[in-house]
């Protein structure tokens, strides 16, 4: 019974794995993310994920979401405090602040 049981406690997993895998790809804003930081640097995140906010762990202005998700600036860490929608393609001004993002 046991020898048995095995690969179909293996196939299961695999199963489960492969569904993780794909549901993960599903949940990231496909494209870029650019922002200034100190300096006038620029950054960039790749495909980021939906639903988790990202905190700026500096300066951060000047947001162009170059993503097919919606974007959403706040003011405060932790997605706290004022919001600033930024629709795909869409870019705030040069000087506008943020400290953290959510995308979907």
């Amino acid at each position: 019974m046991m020898r048995v049981l095995r690969p179909v406690a293996v196939a299961l997993a695999a199963l489960t794995f492969a569904a993780t895998l794909s549901t993960g790809e599903a949940s990231a804003a496909k494209g870029s993310f650019v922002w200034l930081g100190p300096e006038g640097k620029s950054y960039l995140v790749e495909n980021p994920p939906n639903g988790r906010c990202l905190t700026m762990q500096q300066r951060a202005r000047g947001a162009r979401n170059s993503t097919k998700t919606p974007a959403v600036l706040f003011s405060g860490k932790k997605c706290k405090g004022r919001a600033v929608p930024l629709a795909p393609g869409q870019q705030a001004p040069r000087e506008a602040a943020f400290a953290s993002v959510r995308f979907g």
